[in-house]
């Protein structure tokens, strides 16, 4: 089993359950086609990528999707439709039920809400036909550009947010890594057509959701002159584009869901000059 990179996790997050599908039936959680259930919020990233990678693997007949509310429902933060699934899986559960979920069906409980562990056994364990998205010579890799995109992009765009555009030159720090990693991404787009080379793994699926974030989310945070230099990738933001004209990849994408969930929680200061969008994304086919 490949070792989870702990930044793969907002420093915040902790996952509630953390189980995961096995090779054969003595590893108790095993694939076995309808036995599972995927509850997903496709207006947050991470249900975003589970959901993309399910459309990639073709499991709509194998792994049922529920697709739930662009927001939680309940006071707590979760969603009420989950919360018996918690509370039969942890006695006297009092946190929030909270998407993602993959659940087991034959014994109505959660096997895991880990987003990083059911990307990888989604392509690892319900794969089939469908294309090999996690690649065993290129699984450290993808572990780093996931790293790379969290870190980097995702916390840093949310760090400069944070520290405002009146706090000097504070906010320059994150910029600084936020750019980097564009460069970084830009360079590796730039004469391929995926991340990784000449089709899509896992790789994909965190750069791509990455970046719907960054174009529909952070960009409220960061001003004019830094949402310019971001769209200055133009092979990064060409392949955005592109894989969104991929039905696999538009299909639970609902950039006005994204963001009514971003103001259901969001606390902070949204700058002027950076509304126009990078990349139009309600052009993608449903």
């Amino acid at each position: 089993m490949s070792v989870v990179p702990s930044s793969l996790l907002p420093a915040s997050a902790a996952p509630a359950f953390r189980g995961r599908i096995g090779r054969d039936v003595r590893s108790g959680h095993y694939a076995v086609p309808h036995r599972y259930r995927l509850h997903v919020a496709p207006s947050s990233p991470g249900c975003l990528g589970i959901a993309l990678v399910h459309g990639l693997l073709g499991l709509d007949d194998t792994l049922p999707l529920a697709v739930l509310p662009d927001t939680p429902d309940a006071p707590d933060g979760g969603y009420a439709a989950l919360r018996p699934l918690y509370e039969a899986s942890a006695h006297l559960y009092d946190g929030p039920a909270s998407a993602p979920v993959l659940s087991d069906g034959w014994t109505g409980r959660i096997v895991t809400t880990h987003v990083p562990d059911i990307l990888r056994d989604l392509a690892l364990r319900f794969r089939g036909d469908g294309p090999d998205l996690l690649p065993e010579e290129h699984r450290a890799e993808i572990d780093a550009v996931a790293d790379l995109c969290e870190r980097n992009v995702n916390r840093a765009a949310q760090r400069a947010g944070e520290l405002g555009l009146d706090d000097g030159a504070a906010h320059h720090e994150p910029l600084g890594v936020l750019f980097a990693a564009l460069d970084s991404l830009e360079r590796r787009l730039a004469h391929r057509p995926y991340v990784l080379g000449d089709g899509p793994t896992l790789a994909d699926v965190h750069v791509w959701v990455t970046l719907v974030q960054l174009d529909t989310v952070h960009r409220w945070h960061l001003d004019a002159a830094a949402m310019d230099r971001v769209a200055d990738h133009p092979a990064l933001w060409a392949y955005a584009q592109r894989l969104a004209t991929r039905p696999e990849f538009a299909h639970h994408l609902d950039i006005d869901a994204v963001l009514r969930r971003h103001r259901s929680h969001c606390r902070g200061r949204e700058a002027a000059g950076a509304g126009i969008r990078i990349v139009d994304w309600s052009a993608a086919p449903r």
